[in-house]
């Protein structure tokens, strides 16, 4: 590893200030000897690191590294004579290569930050006890098209083998992420635990399907309902209720349950658009087939008119 404190910390000669910190920051946050206890090598970069740091984020050390007045290593050169300025600096803020980070105040606030409390031993050496909230867990979860309107309960075990029980809000939408905070994995020492992501898969549904808070379907009626008008029972996500199909419908036309869609947040609900489907019986009856001879006979009604006319 170069000895250059800028080749260290991977910054240019001309970084500023914020940016020899930013950079010292992810390094020691990344080469931390409590996440690598027996990593000889990595302890050997965070020391370095450390004390590039200390010399760099000094601004007046390095302002007389820069000048050459001091080494790497933060030492007076032999051809200088600013020894006795330097010595009479505050032993407290004196450079010491062993010491690393832990003389500059910024470095104690980030690591106190980033590991938890503070605490020095006997002999007067900073340590840090490892804090930092626990990982987030994912899971995929597949619901019933009717709990992911409706909203529903459903539990689930997590990839850490934890059971947690998880509230389905209603009207969730298929690839909807939900975030259960403090769901997720345990945090280190005394960090809090991670939040556990669900994201939701809906499955279709034989029925019903949806256009944002509208739901569709397409209600099969008879010949006679069409013709004649009539008053049908029509499945919604909330339960069966009546509707009256005018005389006269043909399939395809669209009728309107206002506020039989999902519920929103707002307590507003969309509306259910029911599309008629005239079906005819399997088997034709006799007597069906009769009629609809005389009316053919009787009647000039073109279905296919206004089609012909636009091509």
């Amino acid at each position: 590893m170069s000895d250059d404190p800028y080749e260290i910390l991977g910054v240019p000669k001309t970084a500023s200030h914020d940016e020899i910190k930013k950079a010292y920051r992810k390094l020691a946050k990344a080469l931390h000897p409590d996440l690598h206890p027996d990593d000889a090598g990595k302890k050997a970069e965070f020391q370095a690191v450390s004390a590039a740091y200390g010399l760099l984020g000094d601004p007046e050390k390095r302002k007389r590294f820069d000048a050459g007045e001091i080494d790497a290593s933060g030492q007076e050169r032999p051809e200088r004579h600013y020894y006795h300025q330097y010595a009479g600096q505050d032993a407290g803020r004196r450079y010491d290569p062993g010491m690393g980070a832990q003389e500059y105040e910024d470095a104690a606030d980030f690591f106190s930050d980033l590991f938890g409390r503070r605490s020095r031993s006997g002999g007067g050496d900073y340590r840090e006890a490892f804090h930092t909230r626990g990982p987030d867990l994912r899971y995929n979860l597949e619901v019933d098209f009717l709990d992911a309107v409706r909203g529903a309960k459903r539990s689930v075990t997590m990839p850490n083998g934890k059971a947690i029980e998880i509230s389905i809000p209603a009207g969730v939408h298929d690839g909807q992420t939900l975030r259960l905070r403090g769901k997720g994995g345990a945090g280190f020492g005394e960090g809090p635990p991670g939040d556990a992501l669900v994201t939701i898969g809906v499955l279709s549904h034989p029925v019903f399907t949806r256009d944002g808070d509208d739901i569709e379907m397409e209600l099969p009626i008879t010949l006679d309902e069409a013709v004649l008008g009539a008053k049908v029972d029509v499945p919604t996500i909330s339960g069966t209720v009546s509707m009256s199909v005018p005389k006269g419908a043909s399939s395809g036309r669209r009728l309107r349950l206002k506020g039989k869609g999902i519920v929103r947040a707002s307590g507003k609900a969309g509306d259910q658009n029911v599309r008629l489907k005239i079906v005819l019986p399997d088997r034709m009856d006799g007597e069906l087939e009769e009629l609809a001879k005389r009316w053919r006979e009787h009647s000039d009604f073109e279905p296919r008119k206004e089609l012909r006319r636009q091509t």
